[in-house]
């Protein structure tokens, strides 16, 4: 069964040939969908034989669709640009490609490295991932953040041997950058659907999203990264509801 890659990038020049050198075995083709990138994402990924179409962006989710109706073959292994695939889990893959069967849907862990450093312990640590699917049957949702796969009910997720490594930000300041993108992002989307910015919600969920990481998922373990990691994350949900409290407002 033949099996395409797809990725979607804006100013991806660090990370895309890690990405795609990784995805090189398994591949039978590589989408790529490109936001405009102001870099060299798009001429790197070109040399490496992917195939890049240009899009302005819309969506996470719905720039993942596009870039599945690009693709040629109905099995899609969907990966972001800093994420890579360690040398077992190409492995499982390999073995998987003659075995695939239409209701069932592939997943595996993902491990996230901080700043250098591979976090195991609070709501970073290790965790699952679906990433291969028949698109004829299964899709993105349309969120604005953090979207996932629409699946029917009835298909069966089975797990690979093996690990996809992420490597989310180089630098505390980079991190920064995207929670703010995030935080807006999820304003937005948590508008649409009508709901409000209380009081408890801007201050407290901040309080107890980091709580429940430093402490509870035992995110302290992680040191010094760990506590960025909470601090940073109830920050993203504080601006969260600081904004869509004045979308509410405007």
């Amino acid at each position: 069964m033949n099996l395409s890659v797809t990725i979607i990038t804006y100013n991806e020049a660090k990370n895309i040939e890690r990405c795609i050198q990784s995805v090189k075995a398994v591949a039978d083709e590589i989408i790529i969908i490109d936001s405009f990138s102001t870099d060299d994402t798009t001429a790197i990924a070109k040399q490496l034989g992917a195939k890049v179409f240009n899009h302005s962006f819309k969506g996470y989710g719905e720039s993942k669709n596009l870039a599945n109706e690009k693709a040629k073959n109905d099995w899609i292994l969907s990966i972001d640009a800093d994420e890579v695939l360690d040398e077992k889990l190409v492995n499982s893959i390999l073995n998987l490609k003659d075995k695939l069967n239409n209701t069932t849907v592939y997943e595996f862990s993902r491990l996230n490295n901080y700043c250098g450093k591979w976090i195991r312990f609070g709501a970073w640590r290790s965790d699952n991932k679906i990433r291969i699917f028949n698109k004829t049957a299964v899709k993105w949702n349309l969120a604005e953040v953090h979207e996932s796969l629409i699946i029917p009910e009835n298909f069966v997720v089975e797990k690979l041997k093996g690990k996809l490594l992420h490597y989310s930000y180089a630098t505390v300041a980079s991190h920064l950058n995207k929670i703010e993108k995030y935080s807006t992002l999820g304003a937005e989307e948590t508008y649409k659907k009508g709901k409000q910015a209380s009081f408890i919600k801007i201050y407290f969920s901040p309080v107890f999203r980091f709580f429940r990481d430093y402490i509870l998922m035992l995110g302290f373990l992680d040191g010094k990264y760990g506590f960025i990691i909470a601090l940073l994350t109830a920050k993203e949900v504080y601006l969260k509801y600081k904004k869509l409290k004045e979308l509410r407002s405007n």
